[in-house]
């Protein structure tokens, strides 16, 4: 048997989920809680095998509820069920460790479903959500320091590798002393490098001049 606490604060949605969960022969509701507060140490205290988790609550969110719970219990399986699918919701609870991912459109056997798969150990995730993830893989795939310069500071570098002094790349751009020396700094700094010559260096490796 499957025992699950419902963390949310609507009651008709609780009664209506946890009842036909109830009907089925593996799942059993054991508890249920209408604040993230509540919701935290009805948890701990039951240890129930999966938690259903709203995000949007009083006193306490579903997000902070699953950091909390997980900082205590990080065996705990949790299910966040939502009417949200923005960044600012998503990611904040994936990334406090909830396993599964659904929206409160899905169907109460899809609900089922997806308890029992996140009982066997399998994170599921709603389709949109599972888009926004590989979107943000992606975006964090590796990229190359000199990707952080502005237009103007790879200007100013390839005048570096041509061996001006920050005075002459104030004079060519028209801008002043302090200018230059600060976007000089600014490169430095993004690129990684100690000093005017590593960075020359590295412009030559990376094929930017």
């Amino acid at each position: 048997m499957i025992k699950v606490v419902f963390v949310d604060d609507h009651e008709m949605v609780r009664i209506g989920v946890s009842s036909y969960l109830s009907a089925q022969p593996d799942i059993e509701v054991v508890g249920e809680a209408d604040d993230g507060h509540k919701g935290v140490e009805l948890v701990l205290e039951l240890r129930p095998d999966v938690v259903l988790m709203d995000l949007v609550m009083k006193e306490m969110d579903g997000i902070e509820a699953t950091k909390s719970i997980i900082e205590k219990w990080p065996e705990a399986k949790i299910i966040i069920v939502t009417s949200f699918l923005d960044d600012e919701k998503v990611y904040p609870a994936l990334e406090a460790g909830a396993t599964s991912y659904l929206l409160k459109t899905s169907k109460a056997s899809e609900i089922a479903n997806a308890i029992r798969a996140t009982y066997d150990g399998q994170s599921i995730l709603e389709p949109e959500v599972t888009g926004k993830m590989m979107m943000k893989m992606r975006q964090k795939e590796v990229t190359y320091p000199h990707e952080q310069l502005t237009a103007r500071e790879m200007e100013i570098l390839l005048l570096m590798t041509e061996g001006k002094t920050n005075q002459e790349i104030a004079d060519e751009l028209f801008i002043a002393l302090k200018t230059a020396k600060t976007h000089v700094s600014n490169i430095l700094s993004k690129l990684e490098v100690q000093d005017r010559t590593q960075a020359v260096i590295y412009a030559f490796k990376h094929s930017l001049v």
